[in-house]
Parts: structure tokens; sequence; C-alpha cells
């Protein structure tokens, strides 16, 4: 599939790029700048010359117009972004990965959105795509990491079942992830605020933790 990344130059950005090529993704980096994200590719491509990853780059015009979008930037600009290409997703599943969060101290502290989280935001201000809310969770330098697999679950959430089961399908073509459906994208709200829980965590034991969910069998979860 071709997917564009809005804000690919980011760390999660980046991260989610290459991993998605290394399973075999067409995939497209883009920013407010061409030439960063050019920069982001080659830089990318340098770190993994023995693998044969499809990745282009060029401005967020150039991203949106993939078959797939996915917004990466910074929480307080992903709004933005979605709007100022908005001519190119409607109609499209447009997956959001970022967190409302703040560091006060040594605390991380989760905000709420005006429309209750990011990805309703998103929905909010490009009404004619399909917003799903997806791996927010996934530690972005295990996630970058393509010489081993990330063994986490994905938490999904979307309002129309068309884009969980297109997300769903992404999820699961990455070796040890498992995408879950997580309901409406009500349930963004609670499922970005807990990013400051597993944040904490990793401060608290120096690791980086990834969420991973007992009890739910791999049929249930529609495989991976």
């Amino acid at each position: 599939m071709e997917i564009g990344i809005l804000g690919g130059t980011g760390p999660a950005g980046s991260a989610l790029a290459v991993r998605l090529a290394s399973v075999g993704h067409e995939v497209r980096v883009g920013s407010r700048s061409k030439y960063r994200a050019m920069e982001a590719v080659d830089h990318l491509l340098e770190l993994w010359p023995d693998h044969q990853l499809d990745i282009s780059a060029g401005d967020n015009d150039y991203a949106a117009s993939a078959e797939l979008v996915v917004i990466a930037t910074p929480w307080d600009a992903a709004a933005i972004t979605a709007r100022s290409v908005a001519s190119h997703l409607d109609g499209k599943v447009v997956i959001t990965m970022a967190n409302a969060l703040d560091r006060v101290g040594h605390e991380f502290i989760p905000l709420i959105p005006p429309r209750g989280s990011v990805a309703a935001s998103v929905q909010a201000a490009v009404r004619g795509c399909r917003v799903a809310a997806a791996f927010q969770h996934v530690p972005a330098k295990e996630l970058g990491d393509i010489s081993g697999p990330v063994d986490s679950d994905v938490m999904i959430c979307s309002d129309h079942s068309s884009a969980t089961e297109v997300v769903t399908g992404i999820v699961n073509s990455i070796p040890g992830f498992r995408g879950l459906d997580c309901g409406e994208l009500s349930n963004a709200t609670a499922i970005e605020a807990f990013t400051a829980v597993l944040l904490q965590l990793n401060v608290r034991y120096r690791t980086r933790v990834a969420l991973k969910l007992v009890g739910i069998e791999a049929d249930d979860a529609g495989g991976g």
C-alpha cells in the first residue's frame, strides 16, 4: 500500500516510515519543507543500506496524495496540518498517532484537546476523511529499529469500521504487532492520555515500555 506520512521527519514519523517500508509498503515522507523531508529520507536509507526500502520524500501535499495518510506531527499541529491538505484527504483513511501531553517537572501530564482527543480534532477538521487513532503507545526508537520486531499491541479507534479494518491489516502486516479494535473514536481520549503513564514508567524504570494485553486470543483480535 502507498502510505504518506505528514510530519514524517520527526522521531515517530520517521520510525514508522522505515518500519512500514521494511514490510513492503511504499512510503512517502512529507514535511512543510520538501528539502527537510529529503534529508530525513536520505538519513533513513543510509541507516539501512541492506534493506530495499521504498521511501520517497516531498512536501505535505505530496505525502497527502498517497492512498492512506498518517499524521505524525506534534499533537497541537495535527488538525492544522490535516486542514492544510484537506483537498487530498476526502474519503481516505487517516491515521493519527499523536498524544496531547506536557511535562511538568518529572511528571508527564495528559492534556485534553477541545474535541477530547487529537484524533477527534482531526476528524472534526476534515470531516470527509475516515480517521483512526493508532500507534500512540509504540516506542519510537524500537519502532525505527528494523533489525528486529517490536512485541506490542496497537489499539485502534475509529468511528468508521472500514478504517479500523484497513488499519488492522496494516498493523498485522508488521511482525510482532497485533491490532486491536478498541471501538469508536471517543475512546481515543483515554488511549492518548494513558501514554503519560507509559512515559512515567519509562522514567521510573529507565526503560521503554510497549503495551501488551492478555486474555485476547489471536482469532478474536483478527489475526496477528
